[in-house]
């Protein structure tokens, strides 16, 4: 297998990486990688900071390894390579009424990267995060194919899902696919006029599918609006999605200035009718909306930009409180901010999700976004939240350890699979992780 020398970055396009790249196509190729010169894997870099870089070493993309092995229609069991990616899977299965179980904001996210870092989608409120319905998977570490799953090696599979690709690579995942009515999803979409409200309406709903945009840069009575959307799968007839558009260039810095930022998010609050309105849409398009803008990330421009998403508990409605207002009176934040409830479900040592509310915001990489970052994550800490480290580009080492009380647990199950810190990363190196204190 021969590789080749390239940089590559996250999402965020903040931190880079500079090394060896292989792209194996068929498992026999892998496995022989994983054997002879392992690496971690990569997928297809949606990750916001560091957690699929390795500068200077080598990784495994996992992207040409995308293949569907099997598929029963009557139970939804899926079993996919890891480089599948949930987007394709949505659009493959949602015709004959499955969807994956858990999707996230982009369906670019290969199912290997939807394992390593748990994610959760619009249902964590109902459906838990995505390692919760992985019923086996494949993983190769320490030059062997090992088969992982809840009931067989228990302490290997909670390293591995939400454990930041650091048990070894995984090749394939068997997965409970989720029951769906058909291809399209009915969105009902509702103004929400403060946090208390926002907090309220998210609460109450008892919809599939819930999520809320929130209007970062609002301030006084007008704090946390922004605008709930619940969704129901059905079958039926819509145009199909148009073709996706790029960003074929770097934006100049003026793009997302807070003036500019403010009159889009007073125009996209009063989008939906102050009674609300309930529309049909393609499922991409409610799961997947920025997907539509390939290389979006090239708004912020070369600087690129962070993205800062916590979870608090249900009591800590003064943090975000708190938050939204030194947001605001940054002027810094972007129009993409989300809110939503989440449940109990987690599947991993370090998976992010816990009983609360999410608040995901992005920040241009300015002066200043690094000192406002730190103190969101501050107030984070106080409340007894967690950040989520597939977004994180700047936590400190101690404060994440502290988030994340079972991390000793996955420290321990890491050093077994992986003595020699084969599969270390950029993340993984910064904070400290796979050390003693």
């Amino acid at each position: 297998m021969s590789w080749k020398e390239l940089e590559y970055s996250g999402w965020g396009r903040v931190l880079r990486a500079r090394g060896l790249v292989a792209r194996p196509e068929r498992f026999g190729t892998l496995k022989a990688l994983a054997t002879d010169d392992p690496a971690p894997a990569m997928g297809n870099c949606r990750s916001y900071g560091d957690a699929s870089l390795n500068d200077g070493g080598k990784v495994v993309e996992m992207t040409r390894m995308d293949r569907i092995l099997d598929f029963d229609e009557a139970s939804g069991i899926l079993r996919v390579e890891a480089g599948c990616t949930i987007g394709n899977l949505a659009r493959i299965f949602a015709p004959l009424g499955w969807l994956p179980p858990v999707m996230p904001g982009t369906g670019f996210a290969t199912l290997g990267g939807c394992i390593a870092h748990d994610v959760h989608g619009k249902n964590h409120h109902h459906a838990g995060s995505f390692g919760q319905h992985v019923l086996s998977l494949n993983l190769l570490s320490g030059g062997k194919r090992k088969t992982v799953a809840p009931d067989k090696q228990e302490q290997l599979f909670k390293a591995t899902v939400g454990g930041l690709g650091q048990t070894g690579i995984i090749a394939e995942a068997t997965v409970q696919m989720l029951r769906a009515k058909g291809d399209v999803i009915m969105v009902t979409e509702r103004r929400v006029e403060n946090l208390n409200e926002h907090l309220g309406v998210l609460d109450a709903s008892e919809a599939t599918y819930t999520v809320g945009w929130i209007d970062a840069t609002a301030s006084g009575d007008a704090l946390g609006r922004g605008i709930v959307e619940e969704g129901e799968t059905g079958a039926g007839l819509v145009r199909p999605p148009k073709r996706a558009k790029a960003i074929p260039f770097d934006a100049p810095g003026f793009t997302l200035a807070p003036a500019v930022v403010r009159s889009f998010n007073a125009a996209y609050f009063r989008r939906v009718p102050a009674s609300g309105r309930t529309v049909v849409k393609p499922i991409d398009d409610f799961f997947f909306p920025l997907d539509k803008i390939h290389n979006w990330n090239r708004l912020y421009g070369k600087k690129g930009f962070h993205q800062f998403q916590c979870v608090v508990p249900l009591a800590a409605t003064d943090a975000l409180r708190e938050m939204l207002a030194r947001i605001g009176a940054a002027g810094t934040a972007s129009p993409l901010a989300v809110l939503k409830r989440m449940g109990t479900g987690r599947a991993g040592y370090l998976s992010f999700p816990m009983p609360g509310y999410t608040l995901a915001v992005d920040f241009p990489n300015r002066t200043g976004t690094e000192n406002l970052i730190s103190r969101l994550e501050d107030i984070t800490v106080d409340a007894g939240g967690r950040i989520y480290l597939a977004k994180d580009a700047l936590a400190d080492s101690a404060a994440v350890k502290s988030m994340y009380p079972e991390w000793p647990a996955w420290r321990d199950a890491v050093a077994k699979a992986d003595p020699t810190g084969m599969f270390e990363t950029n993340l993984t190196r910064r904070l400290g992780l796979r050390g003693n204190q």
